[in-house]
């Protein structure tokens, strides 16, 4: 089932291209054609390395993370990774499948969204990423954890284990 509609998703996790999977969706969808489908985790090299990623996902990173603080944001300064669309063409054609992860659904929106900008037609958001979505719930010992859906809840194949061929590795001296 492929979600084409933006109904119920939220604004954060949308995409100009409008294509969406859930985890468990993008799953099925590489099991159906493994040497068709791509999946690329956008996260830092660190998220990928120790918080799991799906074992067949590459790592491409859309920011780092600068190691400083924004006090009014609240926030870890970010900077744009400036090889993530050249990484993406020389992995990927422009019309070829590509599903998209992150924590939670927002960065790989923003990813998305920038292979669509570069020429990209067939890139969708995994929706709920690898961790999932907050549980809203105060009644509930996962109140405020990231527990409801996604790659690790649904119980998907994942690992710490890293295939430096997937890793990513920047280009640049």
């Amino acid at each position: 089932r492929e979600m084409t509609e933006p109904a119920g998703i939220p604004e954060r996790k949308q995409t100009v291209l409008g294509l969406y999977v859930t985890a468990r969706e993008a799953y099925e969808k590489w099991l159906a054609a493994p040497g068709q489908i791509r999946i690329i985790d956008v996260r830092t090299p660190e998220e990928y390395i120790f918080v799991g990623h799906a074992e067949m996902a590459r790592n491409i990173p859309i920011i780092f993370v600068k190691y400083q603080w924004n006090a009014e944001k609240n926030e870890p300064v970010v900077t744009p990774n400036p090889e993530f669309i050249s990484t993406v063409k020389r992995l990927a054609g422009p019309a070829e499948a590509l599903l998209l992860t992150c924590r939670s659904g927002g960065r790989s929106a923003l990813a998305v969204n920038a292979l669509a900008k570069a020429g990209f037609e067939n890139v969708y958001n995994i929706i709920d990423g690898m961790e999932g979505d907050l549980v809203k719930d105060p009644e509930s010992a996962y109140h405020g954890k990231r527990m409801k859906n996604g790659w690790k809840n649904f119980g998907l194949p994942w690992t710490y284990d890293v295939d430096p061929g997937r890793l990513w590795i920047s280009s640049a001296p």
